[in-house]
């Protein structure tokens, strides 16, 4: 208990724009391609607490942290409707990016604050926001990649429907509704690690011969 109290004070920004902002820069960019459903819904909002899931934003992300695990968690979805979109199957593409965009563009700057850390003199703050800088790249890189994974619903699943032609998309996009069971069967029998963990190695090495580190 002792430990998870301060892992979680410095967990809680981080884990909380990393969802939360993936899920606004859905609506966002649907809005910005003709659909304005996120917007009339007051969803399009950098207020993460407009996004906030208590479980899944909150809990279930810390939690998988503090147990040494890889980083879990999700927003209220952002809702769009593609079918209002200007050139629905092609703009798919864009709105599915934007969320792991987003993550990886926040994985960047919490890597340039560890490596300000890294140069900085000692202070009071010093090890509390090297600690905020790691938690922020970790589920910032998780997120990135795992809604990558081509399975709908996940974003890579959004983005395989935008790129394949129209009669494999119909079929492919068809696998929406067992998605979710199939990344819970896999969450459940460890495959997701080990789908994950290679992939997110590689993404920490590519950072640290970046930043140096």
């Amino acid at each position: 208990m002792d430990s998870l109290i301060p892992t979680l004070a410095i967990s809680v920004l981080p884990v909380i724009f990393a969802i939360t902002l993936h899920e606004a820069a859905h609506g966002y960019v649907a809005r910005y391609f003709g659909d304005n459903t996120a917007w009339q819904m007051g969803r399009i909002s950098l207020n993460p607490i407009r996004h906030i899931d208590p479980v899944g934003t909150i809990l279930v992300p810390l939690l998988s942290y503090a147990l040494g695990g890889i980083l879990f968690g999700w927003a209220k979805p952002v809702p769009v409707n593609f079918g209002r979109l200007r050139h629905p199957k092609k703009d798919m593409l864009w709105v599915a990016l934007a969320g792991p965009a987003v993550n990886l563009l926040m994985a960047l700057g919490w890597a340039l604050l560890l490596k300000m850390m890294a140069l900085a003199p000692d202070f009071d703050y010093r090890a509390a926001l090297v600690g905020m800088a790691r938690v922020g790249i970790g589920i910032n890189g998780s997120l990135m990649i795992l809604n990558l994974l081509p399975m709908p619903p996940l974003d890579g699943g959004r983005i395989m429907v935008s790129l394949l032609p129209m009669k494999a998309a119909l079929k492919f996009a068809q696998l929406e509704r067992y998605g979710l069971f199939i990344l819970l069967g896999l969450l459940y029998f460890g495959g997701l690690e080990k789908i994950m963990r290679p992939l997110l190695a590689l993404f920490y090495a590519v950072l640290t011969s970046v930043f140096s580190f």
